[in-house]
């Protein structure tokens, strides 16, 4: 056990368990956006949606604490990280030059503790703007039960919170572009070709995630509802 936890403290232990945290958040993000895509579908296919997860009851509870664990985790492996680099190169990234090949920093990596933080913040607004906002209430096939898509679609039509959630989220491409090619490099993919694949699906992920979800406050924004 404790050559686990010394493994697990190491640089390298951390970037490995930083992939795989990192693994974990995109798998979710690809499973909230399939969820929340269900507000183009017919008018109550995204209040069934979310009344689903709330008749977990219990289970949610544990689901979004286990999800919360990983955010954090992932975000505190970050941060400690970055600090170590920044202990090992004082001179800092202007300066530094990498041995034996050329260097993988680009704005995307240089800015992932700034967008991290930023995404923290976000999510954490983001959580109490509709999981605790205004409750609206409809009744569907004899159920009662939240009207969340009218609060998404109330709160989307402010352009202020539509292009402050848009901006976000365009930043999340930048940040999510960069680690999920560096999850998978840190898990073993980071040689020749099979580096450059990973990067180019990285950046083709994000930005086909990020503009998923970009396209619900916009739609909305442009045509008052969905």
């Amino acid at each position: 056990m404790p050559s686990l936890t010394k493994a697990l403290n190491s640089q390298v232990g951390r970037k490995v368990m930083t992939g795989i945290t990192g693994i974990g958040l995109m798998l979710f993000l690809i499973g909230h956006l399939a969820g929340n895509l269900s507000i183009f579908e017919e008018s109550d296919a995204f209040n069934l949606y979310t009344h689903t997860l709330e008749s977990l009851g219990p289970l949610l509870y544990v689901i979004e604490a286990a999800l919360a664990f990983f955010f954090l985790y992932h975000a505190f492996l970050g941060i400690s990280i970055w600090r170590q680099r920044k202990k090992a190169r004082p001179e800092g990234y202007d300066t530094y030059k990498t041995k034996g090949g050329p260097s993988h920093q680009t704005l995307a990596s240089r800015s992932m503790i700034i967008s991290g933080v930023i995404i923290l913040i976000f999510l954490v607004l983001h959580i109490w703007h509709f999981k605790f906002g205004p409750t609206y209430m409809t009744t569907i096939d004899g159920t009662q039960m939240r009207d969340l898509k009218k609060l998404v679609v109330e709160e989307f039509n402010k352009p202020l919170i539509s292009l402050s959630y848009i901006a976000v989220l365009a930043l999340t491409i930048l940040h999510l572009s960069h680690g999920a090619w560096s999850a998978f490099t840190s898990l073993g993919m980071k040689h020749g070709e099979t580096s450059k694949k990973v990067q180019i699906g990285a950046y083709i992920f994000a930005i086909v995630l990020m503009l998923g979800f970009i396209s619900i406050p916009l739609y909305i924004l442009v045509s008052g509802s969905v």
